[in-house]
């Protein structure tokens, strides 16, 4: 299927966003994505809009964005919300800032942990069991 064609069925719009058939089923049903009305014994149509919709949530998902995020960022899709989307956007950036400090923490303490390990030498019992089950 090439980007110039306007109607798809489930699964060419699934397959051009890069998704199963299952998953645009299941953004329907949380109303992130229309479900096209079908002809009498016919098939449902997809556009390229959908295909751009489907593109939307997938790119919000990867920077972090849960579906619920994503649905608000959609009512603001028309583009005259940028302050609102700008404060999703900052609130999705100090929590994944958040996120990387408790990284950094847990990285610094399974490095003593593992250093520990190294040069743990006799019959004592492992540092890092140890210390798991100290807490």
């Amino acid at each position: 299927m090439t980007p110039t064609t306007t109607h798809f069925t489930i699964g060419q719009l699934a397959g051009a966003a890069g998704v199963n058939v299952e998953t645009v089923r299941f953004y329907q049903r949380r109303g992130l994505l229309a479900t096209p009305d079908r002809a009498y014994g016919a098939i449902r149509r997809y556009t390229t809009a959908d295909l751009g919709r489907l593109h939307f949530v997938k790119s919000a998902q990867r920077l972090g964005f849960t579906l619920e995020q994503v649905a608000e960022l959609l009512q603001l899709q028309d583009g005259t919300h940028c302050d609102e989307a700008r404060q999703m956007a900052e609130r999705k950036l100090a929590d994944v800032r958040q996120r990387l400090d408790d990284l950094r923490r847990i990285e610094q303490a399974l490095a003593v942990l593992v250093q520990r390990c190294a040069c743990h030498e006799g019959d004592i019992a492992c540092p890092l069991i140890e210390a798991l089950q100290e807490g």
